[in-house]
């Protein structure tokens, strides 16, 4: 019986179980920050081999976490664009950074455990949801719905309250309001109003 190729794409189980990981360790480690790694296998329904196999440890298991929720949001404003008018992609994508904001807040005593000691990886950058953003904006700006010369830095200054928002608390109202008020500043001096 022959092996699969290293560079062979991943079966949709293996992927599936792997997206499955993901998901409960994300709500998992929000909550509790050292879960056992045995509590969030059990959860997701897959064996302490797949488990490892997946995530060595509890270090690439939590990277892992923010890397593929931060490239979930970053590839929402692709989509959004793609089914929607510029300017109501860009607010519902903020809607969908608010919710990245206010998991990773939750996240964030879990990847301070993984980052924090001598050696330790890095935090990965955010790259990824810049990019989206600079998309997102630039789309904006050609459609004239938005004030020219926004930069990703200034949108993100703009909407850095969603940071200070608790998200043990009822924050969706509030980062909506905040939201709002963001896109109608960037609305101002448009072109096309």
């Amino acid at each position: 019986m022959s092996q699969p190729k290293k560079d062979a794409p991943a079966r949709s189980d293996a992927v599936r179980n792997r997206e499955r990981i993901l998901h409960v360790a994300m709500a998992e480690l929000t909550e509790h920050p050292d879960a056992p790694l045995s509590t969030i296998a059990r959860k997701a329904g897959v064996g302490q081999g797949t488990f490892y196999r997946n995530f060595p440890n509890r270090e690439s298991l939590v990277l892992e976490i923010y890397r593929y929720e931060m490239q979930q949001v970053a590839d929402a404003a692709t989509e959004l664009l793609r089914t929607r008018d510029p300017g109501t992609a860009l607010r519902e994508w903020m809607d969908r950074l608010a919710r990245f904001a206010m998991a990773k807040a939750g996240l964030a005593d879990a990847i301070r455990l993984v980052t924090s000691a001598p050696g330790s990886p890095d935090k990965p950058g955010p790259a990824p949801v810049a990019e989206a953003a600079g998309t997102l904006l630039r789309a904006n700006e050609e459609a004239g719905v938005i004030r020219p010369g926004v930069t990703p830095d200034d949108f993100f200054l703009s909407i850095a309250g969603l940071w200070q928002l608790d998200p043990q608390e009822e924050w969706q109202p509030r980062a909506a309001r905040l939201l709002d008020l963001v896109m109608d500043g960037l609305r101002a001096g448009a072109p096309g109003r």
